[in-house]
């Protein structure tokens, strides 16, 4: 562990986040996992699929 990560850490001990930043990360570690839950349960849906591209030829 280098000494920019263990003053960071004492940073946030001594002044840690509000309650609505700590929400907002792990609403959006929910969101995550649920969007990465459904896609691994139901499936990627055909219309979110990306047609490839033609390959151009080099010369």
């Amino acid at each position: 562990m280098s000494w920019r990560w263990l003053l960071r850490a004492s940073m946030w001990v001594r002044r840690p986040p509000s309650d609505r930043r700590v929400k907002l990360v792990v609403g959006l570690i929910v969101v995550c996992i649920l969007i990465a839950l459904i896609e691994h349960y139901v499936g990627w849906p055909d219309w979110a699929t990306m047609e490839r591209a033609p390959r151009v030829p080099r010369y």
